[in-house]
């Protein structure tokens, strides 16, 4: 963790007033464009008492879209991948994800535990929530880097299923582990049992879940498709999922708006986790952003794949994360994690952490 801020401290050190410049240029790009600005105008209402009311049958059906939008999209494009280069351009990036999906909820779970002096089941929960990922960070994200002229590489959706999965999985284990050595002397063997019940049960969950299962069946769905389907046959399918299209960014909008109603109602909360987990909140996705871009870059991804696979790494789950964590840890309190993803990390990258992501990357060298 120290290592890691050690060195993200060199950008900002060296931060010329043209670097500025143009980091002020991506966030006038970023903010004031319709999705961003659909997100703020929730927050708005939520505070202002307004009447928006987003209907759950629809914002649950634009949720459905977008997650199989992004896994048919990534399959489609994983397939060309294959058919041009093998495995030889993925395989690094894949690779680079894990490690970072591994990586990121123990550094969560430290500087909780041990700077924030947070409980295990809470530094846990947490660290549940920001080792996993947004799959909205990464579809405002790879809006972003489109209109920036820098689009990401073909296969990041891939990415973002690698990504799911581990962090949830690596926190409930170091939760539930360390909070069983906590209660051992007390527990009877029959608790015990209930408790690795309950674990693998929520791990069946986050896998089984319907962020996994959408991304990760339509992924599989979209490769194969395009392998074996005639180009025309299969064009309407494309037209109807690609993300550059116009019926995706309406989704987009109308989900983002919900978001901000979602994250209005929750400021309120910040109160109650107190400065330390809003501090938490902004700086940490900092230093996952870096470590994304960093590693992303070694792993011979492009400027706007850099800044996507950032994005994504310093997002936080509100979605797959909540019930696992509620379940396998119900002594964790949900008001600190949910309030910390949804209320402070969700707005600051959207707003400005993936401006920054973009700038960090090209700092670093990627083009």
């Amino acid at each position: 963790m120290t290592l890691s801020i050690v060195a993200a401290l060199p950008l900002w050190a060296v931060v010329t007033g043209e670097q500025l410049s143009r980091m002020l240029e991506s966030l006038e790009r970023n903010l004031l464009t319709p999705i961003p600005l659909c997100f703020v105008l929730g927050i708005v209402c939520t505070r202002i008492h307004g009447g928006i009311k987003i209907p759950k049958e629809l914002y649950l059906s634009i949720a459905i879209f977008l997650l199989m939008s992004i896994g048919f999209v990534g399959g489609h494009e994983l397939a060309h991948e294959y058919q041009m280069h093998g495995v030889s351009t993925i395989w690094k990036p894949a690779l680079a994800t894990l490690f970072l999906g591994c990586l990121t909820p123990l550094t969560s779970f430290v500087v909780l535990r041990y700077i924030g002096g947070m409980s295990i089941a809470d530094s846990a929960g947490i660290a549940a929530h920001y080792g996993s990922t947004s799959a909205v960070t990464y579809a405002v994200a790879n809006s972003f880097v489109e209109q920036t002229n820098h689009p990401a590489n073909s296969f990041l959706p891939t990415l973002v299923t690698i990504l799911e999965c581990p962090g949830i999985a690596i926190a409930l284990v170091l939760g539930a582990g360390l909070s069983s050595r906590e209660r051992a002397a007390k527990a009877t063997p029959e608790r015990r049992h209930v408790r690795e019940s309950k674990l693998y049960e929520a791990l069946y969950e986050v896998i089984t879940g319907q962020s996994i299962m959408l991304m990760a069946g339509l992924l599989v769905i979209g490769f194969i498709s395009t392998m074996f389907m005639d180009d025309q046959a299969f064009q309407p399918f494309y037209e109807f999922f690609q993300s550059k299209g116009m019926l995706f960014r309406g989704a987009l909008c109308i989900f983002l708006l919900e978001m901000g109603l979602v994250a209005g109602e929750r400021l309120g909360d910040l109160v109650k986790v107190g400065p330390f987990l809003v501090a938490f909140g902004i700086l940490m996705p900092l230093v996952h952003g870096f470590l994304g871009a960093y590693f992303g870059h070694a792993a011979g991804l492009n400027l706007g794949g850099c800044t996507v696979l950032a994005a994504i790494v310093a997002s936080a789950s509100y979605i797959a994360a909540p019930p696992a964590v509620r379940l396998t840890l119900p002594e964790a309190n949900p008001t600190y994690s949910i309030t910390a993803a949804l209320a402070i990390t969700f707005p600051f990258n959207i707003a400005l952490g993936i401006p920054i992501y973009y700038e960090m990357a090209k700092w670093l060298g990627a083009t």
